[in-house]
């Protein structure tokens, strides 16, 4: 295996447990809405997830770190082709995490009204640009002959993309329901299991069509298992949620968001941006890698640091496994 493709995959895996840990961080947030019936109920999930929320956004840091050491090519025509969509994720992630620190600040109704809005919609429109914008990159965009990007706004706007977008946002709503079942007590909890009874077989019904459409243009067999992998373990995800198996259910779901992040990757290899305009014009691992020196650098640095990573923050959701209910949220100033 070259350089360029052991990157290539552990900027798959980056992205895999990116997508795993802010899918019901980003879950969690949409259903601050849908699920909480008050104050005091959206104060339980967000504390479900107030330990870990940040420590979460680190691997996508990591991410696009490792895409602009490992392949700069990639780096800056995604960047570039894709900037208004990743500016609107940025601004997002900013306001959402001054949301979580600056809602309970104060105690005034439409001070913590605002901050929850904030919350929900800044939660709601990253899980949906996200799949948006790794649709694009598997069914490829306009890039010409000097490997820039050559399209408007517009050309991310397809079906496919449409459609993708729609799967990322009801599968990590799903992921967070199942999440918030297995991380508080009470009626919450009950109706937790509930929501995700429904929303489980509503990412059912949008991820299986994506999932053959994507399986059908790629022609990829190796990405095959992986939809196969995907599907089975929603399935089983739903069974288990309606047995009250919360952690096989939540270990279940974020198998599903591993194996569909997967079969992208799987699909887009060898390339990592294909080219509409002409399939020679297509960024690959192989052209837009950096220098085999820079590579053999990083894999020494992520083979040391990567490992204690993943420890200190297994480590963090150990510490903080306990569930949380609204008996645990004190009464306000006054009461």
């Amino acid at each position: 295996m070259h350089l360029h493709d052991f990157w290539f995959l552990l900027i798959a895996f980056l992205w895999t447990g990116y997508f795993f840990l802010e899918g019901f961080d980003f879950g969690i947030g949409v259903l601050t809405k849908l699920l909480a019936r008050d104050r005091t109920e959206r104060r339980v999930l967000i504390n479900t997830i107030g330990p870990v929320w940040d420590g979460n956004e680190v691997w996508l840091i990591t991410a696009g770190g490792a895409t602009f050491a490992a392949f700069p090519d990639w780096y800056a025509t995604l960047f570039s082709g894709f900037y208004l969509p990743l500016l609107a994720i940025l601004v997002c992630l900013i306001l959402r995490g001054v949301a979580f620190e600056y809602r309970h600040k104060r105690p005034e109704d439409r001070w913590q009204r605002n901050w929850e809005h904030a919350i929900f919609w800044c939660s709601l429109l990253p899980a949906f640009l996200w799949g948006a914008i790794f649709a694009n990159l598997v069914h490829g965009v306009p890039i010409g002959r000097d490997g820039n990007y050559a399209g408007g706004l517009t050309d991310l706007l397809t079906p496919y993309a449409l459609l993708g977008g729609v799967v990322t946002l009801v599968l990590f709503t799903f992921h967070g329901a199942v999440f918030a079942a297995l991380k508080t007590a009470g009626d919450i909890r009950v109706r937790a299991r509930r929501c995700a009874a429904r929303l489980g077989l509503a990412t059912v019904v949008v991820s299986v069509p994506f999932l053959i459409w994507t399986q059908r243009d790629s022609g990829n067999v190796r990405s095959l298992a992986a939809v196969v992998i995907a599907v089975l373990a929603l399935a089983v995800a739903l069974v288990m949620n309606q047995r009250g198996r919360e952690g096989w259910a939540f270990a279940l779901s974020g198998v599903a968001i591993a194996a569909a992040v997967a079969m992208l990757f799987l699909a887009l290899f060898p390339d990592v941006m294909p080219s509409t305009l002409d399939p020679k014009w297509s960024l690959t691992a192989a052209n837009a890698a950096s220098s085999p020196y820079t590579l053999k650098i990083m894999t020494w640095v992520a083979g040391i640091m990567t490992p204690l990573i993943m420890a200190y923050q297994a480590w963090t959701y150990w510490v903080f496994r306990k569930r949380i209910g609204t008996h645990h949220i004190p009464e306000p100033a006054g009461h």
